[in-house]
């Protein structure tokens, strides 16, 4: 029987990728940040920022989704380097795990070792309110797919990838204490990654809530695996943008997650750089 196959130059693919942000830059950062829709701005605040539209890099997905930029961008947040991922594409637009995951091996194989990863959810936890944050403590993969599937990448990781405290926990209680210093109030929960691009129903809200997941979105959570099959230390946080089906009387838009997220922008931002600042004195 022959076995379905990922494609089998995936390393060297993203080693090719890798190699070429190497030639564009001049740091090797060990911080990486994939941030969400409506959540870029975090991006601007950089210092001698280099861009690079994703359409220049050879193997990365462009999102056409409005929120994403589809930009990475590498510089100094406070004195710490870093490179941020200013929008990401998405299983739901067509492309597939692999496609989506791809940025997460090259940052491998680029040098990064840490990385956070936000989004914009829906609380399914009837205590949020939308412009609420969330350290995600834990995930639930609803997606129906697997980014791992098929053959295993051996040069990345091992075929059966432990997932037992897949959000670092250490690195969690460091978000805690970075927006504890802020007196930024956070919320600690579970993640429901759907795959989309319709919003959950209502029945579907009510078994993310029976399962224990706080909140529900569209990406991340292969990305963590990936992150994980990669040996890094991952951190993850949601901006609760609008509460999901059943616990809200108003219809769910994607208006409504970008304008929530551009309400609490300075909040997030100011607890994200905080956390880069303490990460990076502990590196």
């Amino acid at each position: 029987m022959t076995h379905p196959t990922k494609t089998s130059d995936l390393h060297a693919r993203a080693q090719n990728t890798a190699d070429f942000l190497s030639d564009a830059v001049d740091v090797t950062p060990r911080i990486a940040m994939i941030l969400g829709s409506g959540l870029g701005a975090l991006a601007d605040e950089l210092s001698d920022p280099v861009s690079i539209p994703y359409d220049e890099l050879s193997g990365f997905p462009v999102s056409a989704v409005e929120g994403h930029a589809g930009e990475l961008v590498i510089g100094a947040l406070d004195g710490v380097d870093v490179i941020i991922m200013r929008g990401r594409a998405h299983y739901y637009e067509g492309w597939s795990m692999q496609e989506v995951t791809f940025p997460i091996r090259v940052f491998s194989l680029f040098g990064v070792d840490h990385i956070l990863i936000t989004n914009s959810a829906g609380g399914a936890n009837p205590e949020y309110t939308p412009g609420d944050l969330m350290i995600i403590s834990d995930h639930l993969n609803l997606t129906g797919d697997n980014p791992l599937r098929g053959p295993n990448e051996s040069e990345f990781g091992p075929r059966f990838p432990d997932m037992t405290d897949p959000y670092d926990s250490e690195l969690r209680a460091l978000l805690r204490n970075s927006a504890s210093e802020l007196d930024v109030p956070i919320k600690e929960g579970i993640y429901a990654g759907m795959a989309g691009p319709t919003y959950e129903t209502r029945a579907e809200v009510n078994m993310v809530r029976a399962m224990g997941g706080d909140a529900v979105g569209m990406s991340t959570v292969p990305e963590v695996i990936v992150a994980n099959h990669c040996q890094m230390k991952v951190c993850g946080m949601s901006c609760i943008t609008n509460m999901a089906a059943g616990l809200s009387d108003e219809k769910l838009t994607h208006q409504e997650v970008k304008e929530t997220a551009d309400r609490v922008r300075d909040i997030f931002v100011g607890v994200v750089r905080r956390f880069i600042a303490d990460l990076g004195a502990s590196l």
